[in-house]
C-alpha cells in the first residue's frame, strides 16, 4: 500500500469522524429531522456500489494470471453466483444471512484497515473479523428490537433464529462481541506500533456514535457509504493513475458508470416488482441488503482469488 494511499485514508478518517459527531449530534437535537429509506437506497447504489463497479477490470485481470481468454466466463460466473445467492437466500434465509454477516464482518473489518497492516497472519485475519463484526454488533446492542424488525423483513421467520437472537441478548453476548471487537481494534493498534494507527479507533468510535444516534439503516448507510465505500474508491482511483488523483477519480467515475447504472436499473425494476407484494419500505430493506449480499459474495470472491495469484 503507498504512502500516498495511507496519508489519504489517515485524513479521510479524520474528517469522517468530525462529521459523523458534527452530524449526530444536530440530529439528536433536532430529532424531528428523518431520512427516507429511499434516499438510502439511493446513496448506497451511487456512492456504495460504485466502489465494486471495476469488478470486470479485476476479473480480466483474474483470467490474464490464470490464462484465460475468454472473457465472458467471467461475466457468466459473476451473475450466477449473485443469481445463486438471492436464490439461496428466498430457500434458506437465516442461514444465508448469518453467512452473510460473517463474510461482511471480515470483509469490512480487512477492507477498512488493511492499508495500516503490513502482516497477511492467519491471526491477523482473525483480527479484522472482530474488528468489523462491530458493524454487525453496534445495530444490536443499541436498537436491538429495530434490528430484528428488519432481519424480519428480510424474510427470516425461523423462531429459532429470534429465539437464538433473544438468547443472545439476555446472556450479554452482545456486549462480549463488541469488547472482543475493542480488544482486536487494540492488537491491530499495536501490532508494529506506529502512532497513525491511532486512526483504528478514529473509526470504532464512529461507528458507535453512527450507531448511537441514527436507525440501523441510516448508520449502516452512512458507514457504507462514506468511510467504507469511499475509502475504497480512493485507492481504486490512485491505481487508476497514481501521479494525479483527479485524474484518477475522473477515470473511475467513468469506468464504475455503466455497472452501477446496470446496478441501479435492476434495482429499481426489482423494488417496483416487490411493490406489488410489500410495502415501500420493506421492498427497499430487501433490496439494499439482500442486493448487497448478491454483489459481496462475487465481490470478495474475486478479491480472494486475485490476491492469491498475484502472490
Amino acid at each position: 500500500m503507498s504512502n500516498k494511499i495511507k496519508k489519504i485514508n489517515l485524513n479521510h478518517s479524520f474528517i469522517f469522524f468530525f462529521i459523523v459527531n458534527i452530524c449526530c449530534v444536530l440530529f439528536f437535537k433536532y430529532s424531528n429531522f428523518n431520512i427516507s429509506s429511499i434516499l438510502c437506497l439511493l446513496l448506497i447504489l451511487i456512492i456504495g456500489v460504485s466502489h465494486g463497479s471495476l469488478d470486470h477490470i479485476k476479473g480480466k485481470k483474474l483470467l490474464e494470471l490464470l490464462n484465460i481468454k475468454s472473457n465472458y466466463i467471467f461475466y457468466i460466473t459473476y451473475i450466477l453466483i449473485s443469481t445463486a445467492v438471492i436464490v439461496t437466500w428466498m430457500l434458506l434465509p437465516s442461514m444465508t444471512l448469518i453467512l452473510f454477516l460473517i463474510i461482511a464482518s471480515y470483509h469490512f473489518g480487512k477492507e477498512d484497515t488493511q492499508f495500516l497492516i503490513n502482516d497477511v497472519s492467519y491471526f491477523t485475519q482473525i483480527l479484522y473479523f472482530f474488528k468489523g463484526f462491530l458493524i454487525i454488533l453496534a445495530p444490536l446492542y443499541f436498537h436491538f428490537q429495530e434490528t430484528v424488525t428488519i432481519f424480519k423483513l428480510l424474510l427470516i421467520d425461523n423462531e429459532m433464529f429470534y429465539s437464538s437472537l433473544n438468547l443472545i441478548e439476555t446472556n450479554k453476548v452482545i456486549q462480549i462481541g463488541i469488547i472482543s471487537s475493542t480488544i482486536s481494534s487494540i492488537f491491530l493498534f499495536l501490532k508494529n506500533f506506529e502512532i497513525k494507527k491511532f486512526v483504528i479507533f478514529l473509526d470504532y468510535f464512529s461507528i458507535l456514535i453512527l450507531n448511537y444516534y441514527l436507525s440501523p439503516l441510516l448508520a449502516f448507510t452512512v458507514y457504507f457509504c462514506f468511510l467504507h465505500s469511499i475509502r475504497h474508491s480512493i485507492s481504486l482511483a490512485i491505481d487508476l493513475d497514481p501521479n494525479n488523483i483527479v485524474n484518477g477519480f475522473r477515470m473511475f467515475v467513468k469506468k464504475a458508470l455503466p455497472l452501477t447504472i446496470l446496478t441501479g436499473v435492476f434495482s429499481f425494476i426489482g423494488l417496483y416488482l416487490l411493490t406489488n407484494s410489500y410495502n415501500l419500505d420493506s421492498a427497499i430493506l430487501k433490496i439494499i441488503f439482500i442486493g448487497l449480499a448478491s454483489l459481496t459474495f462475487p465481490h470478495i470472491l474475486l478479491e480472494y482469488f486475485l490476491e492469491k495469484n498475484e502472490k
